[in-house]
């Protein structure tokens, strides 16, 4: 069997098994197997397969029906142009995050420019020291890539699950240069900071928000995320108020707060923020259009 016709057919049982991006999974898992890339393989495809490949490939295949998704069969996934190593402790980087940190990016290099301009058009000292804080980091892959578009800055990232800081930390360790590239916390959102009472340019965060009743409905593979990551309370917006309530404590005087949340959410969401003080609120779209994040600046 050749390479094509294995990927083919492997990509039709996915299909079948009602997987969207069955033909992506397929080939995915199909380079993983014989150790190669996508890319090399595409160029392969009249080559033949060997047993031992094949067989490793069906094996891959049969989790991938199993409801396991390939991002944990892989345990790796692309985020923002980085390679992020995810398993079962940590929700798989997905590009509507990227919104958040492509948000955050554009935030930053803005005061930076400003910063800049009060200045004289000299380099102030502190025009690149900005302190940001991401809650709920998971995998670590807004915090880690928002460090690596913007190096001088300082990033501290916290989460309630040790094991998924545990991955954060060995994707931070991997992609960014340094002993301690970003300051990892434990606890319970702004309960892992240290009393020392460090405030904030820019706080990010990707809540759980999903609706309990909901998390049911959704698809085999995203329910063997972890829970933690997913359950935002009885209306999805327990974990998010909670960000925003406590946030003004945290943030500098025209510091900015940046949340993910799904689409449906933007209403009560800005409400929220506009009553706990926040101003020129704005929703931000993902790639496919639909409002993602939502923020607003503290005063």
């Amino acid at each position: 069997m050749t390479i094509r016709e294995a990927a083919a057919q492997a990509s039709a049982k996915l299909k079948k098994a009602g997987i969207e991006n069955s033909s992506l999974d397929a080939s995915l898992l199909l380079a993983h197997a014989v150790n190669t890339s996508r890319t090399a393989l595409i160029a392969a495809g009249p080559e033949t397969l060997s047993n031992e490949s094949f067989t490793a490939y069906r094996s891959l295949i049969e989790r991938r029906l199993r409801g396991e998704c390939t991002a944990y069969i892989l345990e790796k996934k692309e985020f923002r142009g980085l390679e992020f190593l995810v398993n079962p402790s940590v929700l798989v980087p997905r590009p509507d995050t990227e919104t958040l940190v492509e948000k955050a990016v554009e935030k930053l290099k803005e005061e930076k420019g400003k910063r800049k301009e009060k200045s004289g058009g000299k380099t102030a000292i502190d025009a690149n020291h900005f302190y940001v804080l991401d809650l709920c980091t998971g995998s670590g892959a807004a915090a880690v890539a928002i460090k690596h578009e913007m190096p001088q800055i300082e990033v501290w990232a916290a989460d309630i699950s040790t094991d998924a800081l545990k991955t954060a930390k060995i994707n931070a360790a991997r992609l960014l240069p340094g002993d301690e590239p970003i300051h990892f916390l434990s606890g319970d959102l702004y309960a892992a900071l240290p009393a020392s009472g460090r405030q904030f340019s820019l706080i990010v965060c990707n809540p759980p928000y999903i609706p309990s009743g909901e998390i049911k409905k959704l698809s085999a593979d995203v329910q063997k995320e972890p829970l933690i990551a997913l359950d935002g309370g009885p209306t999805g917006l327990e974990i998010i108020k909670r960000v925003i309530e406590g946030a003004p404590s945290y943030l500098i005087p025209g510091g900015e707060l940046l949340l993910e949340a799904d689409p449906r959410q933007m209403q009560d969401i800005g409400a929220l923020l506009e009553e706990n003080g926040f101003v020129r609120i704005k929703t931000y779209n993902d790639l496919s259009g639909r409002e993602r994040v939502i923020g607003g600046v503290y005063e």
